[in-house]
């Protein structure tokens, strides 16, 4: 039987997008579904997450039995987690988008405003720019990806930067979570490329 991936819909991600993504790097059996049911019983999870931290927070809190099914399913069953721009952005301890907001807490981190260092440099940071490897991981390849995001993570493991008038974080990770700034499901070759490997990804 397929694996299950399970494509949480919390009304706050780019679900159309993700999903023919997923499909179009191999997935045979998505669920995309708000039920944590589903999510705790899941071989594969991913979180997409489109707009501000706050926001994407409480619609993904606001589901009974979300979070915590999603913490069964990768904190204790060892599920392989995905998280997508906001998706991975919630991965972290506090978001400091609109005030200051308790993410999921499951990698130490904050997410900040991108600085402008340069008049030059817009923001939000919009558009293809290079994955830089950091350290050596089984799904991240250096490459150019698409970002669309004002703010950025600053924490513990860090997998890989871009630049934009200086280091930001482009993915984190740790045990079988892995979260990445940019949009796969709008970066065309690489991004397909990077959502096979999770699918086949055995940490």
């Amino acid at each position: 039987m397929a694996e299950t991936v399970a494509l949480i819909d919390y009304g706050a991600g780019n679900l159309h997008s993700v999903h023919n993504a997923l499909k179009a790097a191999g997935a045979t059996n998505i669920a995309v579904t708000a039920d944590p049911r589903v999510v705790r019983a899941a071989d594969r999870i991913v979180l997409p997450g489109v707009g501000a931290f706050a926001h994407c927070r409480d619609a993904l809190w606001s589901i009974p039995g979300m979070v915590d099914a999603m913490e069964a399913a990768v904190l204790r069953g060892g599920r392989p987690f995905l998280g997508i721009c906001v998706g991975m952005q919630l991965l972290a301890e506090t978001g400091e988008e609109h005030g200051s907001h308790p993410g999921l807490g499951w990698i130490k981190g904050i997410v900040a405003p991108l600085a402008a260092t340069d008049p030059a440099l817009k923001i939000p940071h919009m558009g293809w720019n290079d994955v830089i490897p950091v350290v050596p991981h089984g799904l991240i390849e250096p490459g150019e990806a698409y970002f669309l995001h004002g703010y950025a993570f600053a924490g513990a493991h860090v997998l890989a930067r871009t630049d934009h008038g200086g280091p930001v974080t482009a993915a984190i990770g740790r045990d079988t979570i892995i979260g990445v700034q940019f949009h796969p499901e709008k970066s065309q070759a690489y991004g397909l490329a990077f959502l096979s490997r999770f699918l086949e990804w055995r940490p």
